[in-house]
Formats: C-alpha cells, structure tokens, sequence
C-alpha cells in the first residue's frame, strides 16, 4: 500500500562531494591566474638625459684617519679641510660613510655633521647588516 503523507528524504552526500572536489580544484588552479593590465604609459621629456653621478666615499679608520675619494684627511681637521674640498664634489652625489666599529659615536657624527655643512643631501652610513 502508498502512503499519501510519507515524505522522501533527499540524499544530499553526493552534491556535497562534488562540491568539495570542485573547491579543492578552484583553489588550487586559483593562484595561477593572471590577470593583466595594459598600461599605456605617458611619454617623457627626451631633452633631459640621466647623467651618472659618482658617489663619495668616506672611509674613517680607528686610528683617526679619513680618506675621501682616495684622498686622505685627518680626523681633527676635517671639518675645514672637507669644506674646502667639497667645492670640487658635486653636491647632487650621494656621500657613502664607513667608519670602524670601535671609534667614538662622537666623532663619526662630527665628520657627519661636516658632509651636511658642505652641503651634500644624500648621506648614508654604512653597515654590515
């Protein structure tokens, strides 16, 4: 005999694997798609050329001595003797300072302090790290 009121259960295990398989799939194909862009890029003043500019390098050894660019200074005239020098430098380069890890904070700072006065604005400090 049928019975009117019974009502069937649906099995729904299989959409539910099916679905899972299709995610695992979408996430694993998702990372290697690419999308691009095109960019049609604005056209630059061809009059003004880069010119390379050659850095300054300032290397202080512990027993006081600073050699700029291979020519050499001593530490307590510096100041002086840089500010003269510098007018031969270009201001625009870029000024690599090395200095030994035992001297004073005090004097790395004053030779610092020397290559700001003469008027260099890229001023690094160099490192092992």
């Amino acid at each position: 005999m049928f019975d009117w009121d019974e009502k069937p259960e649906l099995n729904i295990t299989p959409l539910v694997d099916v679905m899972l398989v299709l995610l695992a799939i979408l996430m694993v194909i998702s990372p290697n798609i690419v999308y691009e862009e095109l960019i049609h890029l604005p056209k630059g003043s061809a009059q003004k050329e880069l010119s390379k500019i050659p850095p300054v390098d300032i290397k202080i050894t512990k027993e006081g001595q600073v050699t700029v660019n291979k020519e050499s200074f001593d530490l307590s005239t510096f100041s002086d003797n840089f500010a003269l020098y510098a007018q031969t430098l270009n201001q625009d380069a870029t000024v690599l300072i090395s200095a030994d890890q035992s001297l004073d904070y005090g004097k790395v700072m004053a030779v610092l302090g020397a290559v700001k006065r003469a008027g260099f604005k890229e001023v690094s400090l160099a490192s092992n790290g």
